[in-house]
């Protein structure tokens, strides 16, 4: 089995690329990641390639365990001067590696922040099939960064592209990257899903 970071690696790079394409104003452009635009989703990944373990630890403990205060901390740090800086700063960094360098949660936080950024601008991009199946069985089971486990808690996930199932009540189905995106909390996704499941998931999200 190819090895997390080396999925990361791989997507990373076509991360950087598909960015290298933006215009000036496509990086003030809005993301699936609440208030951030483009720049921001990009100093966050890259902030979270710089973090150990123990730097993650002594940061949010800082931020007296204030996810949101932790997270704009680290990005505005690591933000350069021009968009085309910051890009060139996370161009250099490779896989994230919290909690360990070959956990699939870092793998997770790349796929998903760079759906954050492509969706809203059109942009597609395959994820690697056999680290996108490692991240919809991490995030089934357990809540990492984000409460993805308990999001999913009672309903059965099947996707219709990929050999991916699992839970057990009502069905939410639909292509394997939007089950992931769902189980990030990202709403948008729910409109590629289909089943008696999905209800149950918009209520969940708020929607």
């Amino acid at each position: 089995m190819t090895r997390p970071s080396q999925i990361q690696e791989r997507e990373h790079a076509a991360l950087v690329a598909d960015l290298r394409m933006l215009t000036p104003e496509q990086w003030r452009s809005p993301t699936l990641c609440g208030d951030w635009d483009v720049e921001d989703v990009v100093a966050h990944l890259g902030a979270a390639s710089t973090l150990t373990f123990w730097g993650w630890l002594r940061s949010i403990a800082g931020a007296r365990f204030d996810a949101d205060v932790h997270n704009q901390r680290r990005l505005e740090e690591f933000r350069g001067d021009s968009s085309a800086q910051t890009l060139e700063r996370y161009a250099i960094f490779g896989p994230i590696a919290l909690p360990r360098k070959e956990s699939v949660g870092g793998l997770g936080e790349l796929i998903v922040h760079a759906e954050d950024i492509r969706r809203p601008l059109g942009l597609e991009h395959e994820p690697d099939a056999e680290g996108l199946i490692l991240v919809a069985r991490f995030f089934a089971a357990k809540d990492f960064a984000v409460n993805s486990r308990s999001l999913v808690k009672g309903l059965r996930l099947t996707a219709t592209d990929a050999e991916f199932r699992t839970g057990d009540g009502p069905v939410a189905k639909g292509p394997l990257l939007s089950l992931v995106m769902a189980m990030a909390g990202r709403r948008e996704a729910l409109t590629d899903l289909e089943g008696d499941g999905v209800p149950v998931l918009s209520r969940r999200l708020g929607v």
